[in-house]
């Protein structure tokens, strides 16, 4: 504690002074403010979130209408489209990579985590900044430049990468099998390899800060569920991201140095290449020791912001809060033994199967624990149905209907039918991919105000939501019946064989549901500009909330605040508490002007704060 107190009072005086002039480039491009680079995080997500869904329109309309002539296309698709108006076989390959790779990486790891973690960790923790702001911002840079390498591959003559999201080799190894493993497939690498590094120093950096920067007051107990997930998301990146770089390396050198790490027994044209001793499998288990906890990686921070804006606007304390931090530390543990339930049909042994089958039904039950406590914490809750609050119960709902297709999916019996199906496509946009952008969806529009000094518009951000909701359940329910079907994933068109025919029809709308949704996601973006511009100016505390981050200027400058970082008093959870004058009761507030309101084990937590600021006062005299 002594230790912390000492950070504190340092980092205090670095804030009182820390509104000294600073050109354009290092207030706005090259920062070190947090919240700077949160707001740089979430353009940079935006931009890729258009980007992924836009590839995602593209495969759309050749699935849903094979004959369509695309030719209009030609101006972005260039010669992948023919005369004909077609598009080519390969780069529908590489669209399909291009997206799964955005959207799971730049969109929802740097959009989530990179957005909120940056922006609430030091705000709702009471602190003036991360632990390093040059290591903070050079996280930023990283990921940016791997945006670039990313962009860039789409320029490339042979096209981007075009091996799958999860490059298996040997095709994506062998740089002679297919246009996009060429060059494409080694800026595919490269970029990720930038973006791990990114990573791994925002996850150090998050995790040091929760740590060592909490002002007086601020227990483990007392933080709020967001900055839980936060810290639990950075120790996963921080475990399992080395793992996948560690991959891709070796896939680098398989492709450019000759050697064997992933390759054996590969003829070409009839003849054989000198590569032996090698195993894909290989590869597939240090991919799936990240793939899994990815998914974590991108769903709790979701889950954490959704936590606070269903407490906040259900007005009651959120259920069950200890159960909700055992659940994501469970989570935590158990995403890293369940990989290889990604990899039933690659001829595991049964009884290894059989234990991954095990452990993964396990992780169900507290994903269970989470959704049971958003619902008990909605329950004759006063529901205030803001923007967020639709979007963090859309969310609670993907939890539920994804879950459950989850479990299924984790019975190797079952995976074995399905894997290669619509059913696994459909399963993961709704638990993973709709499930987590409705969480960042409900945190942008929640947490607006403390980026931008506005608020949003309330009607638009409704009708942005059902529109989006309505369009996610339309376009993922029918394609479990087109998996149960026996329809695979991953092919050009649905014409080619009689037995895949039959749901030309189911298909056509799936791709019109998606198109539909697809275009609700310009009324978000045309609030958003709006918004930052000529949006209502938005009050201190506009949703009464109790966190720590609403005691700021309206717009915090770099230190957040002015003066001495409030005391911290209480849990983040006490609203519609009785004996209280409102309904809420910020984290700042001592129990000593409370007394209506105190249980009687709070009470005795008055002379606690009094020896508190005792010790501070003493502290400043010295």
């Amino acid at each position: 504690m002594q230790n912390q107190e000492n950070i504190i009072t340092t980092s205090e005086a670095l804030g009182e002074s820390a509104h000294h002039s600073q050109s354009f480039w290092s207030r706005y491009i090259f920062s070190t403010d947090h919240k700077v680079i949160a707001k740089q995080f979430l353009f940079s997500g935006i931009f890729w979130a258009l980007t992924g869904g836009a590839a995602s329109m593209i495969i759309r309309l050749q699935l849903g209408f094979p004959t369509m002539n695309l030719g209009w296309l030609r101006p972005v698709l260039g010669k992948w489209i023919s005369d004909g108006g077609k598009l080519d076989p390969s780069m529908y390959l590489g669209l399909v990579t291009m997206h799964g790779a955005i959207m799971m990486f730049f969109v929802l790891t740097a959009g989530l985590s990179g957005t909120f973690s940056n922006l609430l960790i030091p705000l709702q923790i009471g602190a003036r900044d991360m632990a390093s702001g040059f290591m903070n911002m050079l996280s930023y840079w990283f990921f940016f430049a791997a945006s670039v390498v990313l962009f860039s591959s789409f320029f490339l003559q042979t096209g981007p990468a075009m091996g799958g999201w999860t490059v298996y080799p040997p095709l994506s190894a062998m740089p002679q099998a297919i246009s996009g493993s060429g060059m494409g497939m080694s800026l595919y690498l490269l970029s990720f390899a930038l973006f791990v590094i990114s990573t791994l120093l925002g996850s150090i950096n998050y995790i040091t800060t929760v740590i060592n920067l909490r002002t007086r007051g601020m227990s483990f107990n007392r933080l709020p569920l967001t900055i839980w997930s936060f810290l639990i998301t950075a120790v996963i990146g921080l475990m399992s991201f080395p793992v996948l770089l560690s991959a891709f390396l070796l896939l680098f050198m398989d492709r450019s140095f000759g050697t064997s790490f992933f390759l054996s027994d590969i003829y070409i044209n009839g003849q054989a290449l000198p590569n032996v001793g090698g195993s894909p499998i290989l590869y597939q288990h240090l991919f799936w020791f990240l793939g899994h906890p990815e998914v974590y990686i991108i769903f709790l921070p979701a889950l954490g912001l959704t936590s606070d804006i269903i407490a906040t606007n259900s007005r009651k304390p959120i259920f069950g809060y200890r159960a909700m931090i055992a659940s994501m530390m469970a989570i935590m543990f158990l995403s890293f033994i369940v990989w290889a339930h990604h990899m039933f049909v690659t001829g595991m042994n049964p009884f290894l199967g059989s234990v991954f089958m095990f452990l993964t039904l396990i992780i169900a039950v507290p994903s269970a624990v989470k959704g049971f406590n958003y619902i008990t914490t909605l329950w004759r809750g006063n529901i205030i149905f803001t923007p967020a609050m639709l979007f963090s119960i859309g969310m609670v709902s993907f939890l539920f209907s994804g879950g459950v297709t989850g479990a299924i999916l984790g019975n190797s019996a079952l995976d074995i039918q399905l894997h290669d199906t619509y059913f696994v496509v459909a399963h993961f946009h709704l638990i993973m991919g709709s499930a987590s952008f409705f969480g960042m969806m409900a945190g942008i529009y929640h947490w607006f105000p403390k980026m931008f000094g506005r608020m949003m518009n309330r009607t638009l951000g409704q009708i942005h939501f059902w529109i989006t909701f309505a369009g996610v359940y339309m376009t993922f329910i029918p394609m479990h019946y087109l998996g149960i079907a026996g329809f695979p994933r991953r092919y050009y068109a649905f014409t080619s064989y009689d037995f895949t025919t039959k749901f030309v029809d189911m298909n056509a709308f799936i791709s019109v549901a998606a198109i539909l949704t697809f275009i609700a996601q310009f009324i978000f973006l045309y609030n958003f500009i709006k918004s930052i511009f000529y949006g209502k100016r938005a009050s201190l505390n506009p949703w009464n909330s109790n966190t720590l981050e609403w005691t700021t200027p309206l717009v915090p400058g770099h230190g957040n605040w002015p003066g001495k970082i409030p005391f911290i008093y209480r849990w983040p959870y006490d609203y519609s508490k009785p004996g209280a004058e409102k309904d809420f009761i910020p984290q700042n507030i001592p129990y000593s002007q409370t007394p209506s309101s105190n249980f009687p084990h709070e009470n005795e937590l008055i002379k606690t704060e009094e020896q508190l600021i005792t010790n501070f006062v003493i502290k400043e005299e010295h």
